[in-house]
C-alpha cells in the first residue's frame, strides 16, 4: 500500500481527491481486466482539472515514490488502466473541454477526457468529422484512444488515430509540461516526440491536451453486406479488394460462428454463414467503386451482395457487426471469452491467418469466433472457455498464443489496436526483438527513471510485482 497522504498538501479541491472504497473499486480495472477477474484497487483516486493539477500530482508522487496510473473511461481491453502497483489512479474525465476549434484549419484542440463521439458532434455543423474513431468511440475518450493508438472500422481508408494527431501537451513524471508536434501540416524539426507518446499507454507521460485533424464528410456514403459460402472465399475476396485498391471505407469480416452468436443475441435470422460488411465513402464515383467490389466478390463465389437503399437500412444491416462483442460474451452462460485477440497481418496474409485461427477450432475442440477490421488485416478472435476448468483454461491460453505467434511469423503484430497493457507483455520481444525492447526500456527509464507512470505495463519483468529498474552498471 502506498502512502498518499501527501495529496492533502496539494492545491486540489476536496472533491478532486478520494479515498472512498467504492471510488477505488471502480478504478481497479478496465473492461477487459474486469471480465478476466483482474482487479487491483488504487490507494487513492485523483481527478485533475488542468495540466497544472496533473503536473503537481505527478511531481509529488515521484518525490514520494508513489505510482500513478492514468484512467479515463475504462473501456480498454488489455488491463492498460489497471493500477498494478496501487498508488494513484489519475482520472482524467474532468478534463473534457473543447479547448479550441478551427474549422478553417480542419483542427480541434480537446482535453483528454473528451468522448470521441463528442468531437464528431461538435464539428458536424461544419460538415466535418474525426475519421479514425474506434468502434467504442461513443464511450471511450480521446486520451485513451491516443494512449493505445486506437483504430476502428474505417482505418482501411482513413488510417489510425496517430495519423490524425497533430500536437500533444504532455506532463512527464517529474511534473514537466511539454508540447510535442505542431499545428502545421508537416515538420522536419527535431525528433518526432509526438509519435513517442502516441501508443505509450501512459507509461511515458500523461496527455493533457491534443490537437486533432479533421476531415470533410463525404458527400456519398453507401454500405451493405455480402454473404459467402466459405470463410476462405470471404477472406480471399477481402484481400483482393484491398490489393486492387478499391476505394472502400470499411470492410469487416464475420465468420459463421460470429453470425450464429449475433443471431442468438439480437434474435435475428441472418444465415449462419461468413459475411462481409462494407461501407463506401466518396464525393463522386461511388457506384463505380461498388461495381468493382461486386465483381471481385463474384469471382470468389459470393452468394449475396446487398447494398442498402438508405442510411436506416444500412444501419439495420450493420447491427450484427456492431453488437458482436456483447454477443460473444453472452452466447454461452457456462463459458466466457478467454482474451480479446486483435492480431494484424499484411493484407496478403489475411486469408492465411483466418484459416490458421479457424483450423485450431477442431484441434482444440473450442468455439472460436473470428471477426474484425479485415481491410487493414486486423483479426479479432477469442476462445470460449470454462474458467473453472483448469485444463480448458490452459488449452485456451495455448490456442490464443499460437495465433499471436503465427501472426508475428507472417510479418504482423500481436496487437493492432488494443495495446500491450498487461495482457500482451510476453509477445513484445518475439515481435520486436531484444534490441528494440531494450531501446524501449531505455526511453522509459530516461523519461521516467523512478517508474512512476503506469508501472507493470508493456514490459514483462514488471508482471510479478517488480518495478522497472535500470540494469546494474
Amino acid at each position: 500500500m502506498s502512502d498518499c497522504s501527501f495529496l492533502s498538501g496539494l492545491e486540489l479541491d476536496d472533491d478532486q481527491v478520494s479515498f472512498d472504497e467504492g471510488r477505488r473499486e471502480s478504478h481497479g480495472a478496465d473492461w477487459g481486466a474486469q471480465r478476466a477477474g483482474r482487479v487491483v484497487l488504487p490507494d487513492a483516486v485523483v481527478y485533475p482539472e488542468s495540466a497544472a493539477d496533473v503536473s503537481a500530482v505527478l511531481a509529488a508522487a515521484t518525490d514520494h515514490g508513489v505510482p500513478v496510473t492514468p484512467y479515463a473511461a475504462g473501456s480498454g481491453l488489455e488491463g492498460n488502466a489497471v493500477p498494478a502497483h496501487g498508488g494513484i489512479s489519475l482520472d482524467l474525465t474532468r478534463m473534457d473541454s473543447i479547448v479550441d476549434y478551427r474549422p478553417d484549419d480542419f483542427q480541434i484542440d480537446v482535453g483528454p477526457g473528451v468522448i470521441g463521439a463528442a468531437v464528431d458532434e461538435h464539428v458536424a455543423r461544419d460538415g466535418l468529422f474525426f475519421p479514425p474513431l474506434p468502434s467504442s468511440g461513443d464511450i471511450s475518450t480521446v486520451g485513451g484512444m491516443i494512449a493505445t493508438d486506437a483504430s476502428g472500422m474505417k482505418t482501411v481508408k482513413y488510417g489510425e488515430v496517430s495519423d490524425w494527431v497533430r500536437r500533444l501537451e504532455v506532463v512527464l513524471a517529474d511534473g514537466t509540461v511539454l508540447e510535442a508536434g505542431t499545428r502545421a501540416a508537416k515538420s522536419s524539426s527535431g525528433y518526432n516526440l509526438k509519435e513517442l507518446f502516441v501508443g505509450s499507454e501512459g507509461t511515458l507521460g500523461v496527455i493533457t491536451e491534443a490537437t486533432l485533424e479533421l476531415s470533410g464528410r463525404p458527400e456519398q456514403i453507401r454500405g451493405g453486406r455480402a454473404i459467402f459460402e466459405t470463410l476462405d472465399d470471404a477472406a480471399e475476396a477481402i484481400s483482393e479488394t484491398i490489393r486492387t485498391e478499391v476505394d472502400v471505407a470499411t470492410i469487416e469480416l464475420l465468420d459463421d460462428t460470429s453470425a450464429t452468436m449475433a443471431n442468438a443475441y439480437l434474435d435475428t435470422d441472418l444465415p449462419d454463414a461468413p459475411m462481409v460488411f462494407l461501407e463506401f465513402h466518396a464525393n463522386h464515383g461511388i457506384d463505380e467503386e461498388i461495381a468493382l467490389c461486386r465483381t471481385i466478390f463474384e469471382s470468389h463465389d459470393v452468394l449475396e451482395f446487398e447494398i442498402a437503399a438508405d442510411e436506416r437500412e444500412m444501419d439495420e444491416l450493420w447491427r450484427a457487426r456492431r453488437e458482436l462483442a456483447y454477443a460473444a460474451t453472452s452466447y454461452d452462460p457456462d463459458r466466457v471469452p478467454i482474451h480479446p485477440g486483435d492480431v494484424t497481418v499484411p493484407i496478403s496474409a489475411y486469408p492465411e491467418i483466418v484459416r490458421y485461427a479457424k483450423g485450431l477450432e477442431a484441434e482444440y475442440n473450442l468455439v472460436i469466433p473470428c471477426f474484425g477490421h479485415a481491410g487493414d488485416g486486423n483479426l479479432h478472435y477469442t476462445a470460449l472457455i470454462d474458467r473453472d476448468d483448469p485444463e480448458e483454461v490452459e488449452l485456451g491460453e495455448e490456442l490464443y498464443g499460437r495465433i499471436v505467434h503465427r501472426a508475428i511469423e507472417l510479418g504482423g503484430t500481436a496487437t493492432g489496436e488494443h495495446g500491450v497493457g498487461e495482457g500482451k507483455q510476453r509477445y513484445l520481444e518475439p515481435e520486436h526483438g531484444e534490441a528494440a525492447v531494450e531501446t524501449m526500456r531505455a526511453i522509459k527509464l530516461t523519461l521516467d527513471p523512478t517508474d512512476t507512470l503506469n508501472p507493470g505495463k508493456l514490459f514483462p519483468e514488471t508482471v510479478d510485482g517488480g518495478r522497472l529498474e535500470r540494469p546494474p552498471e
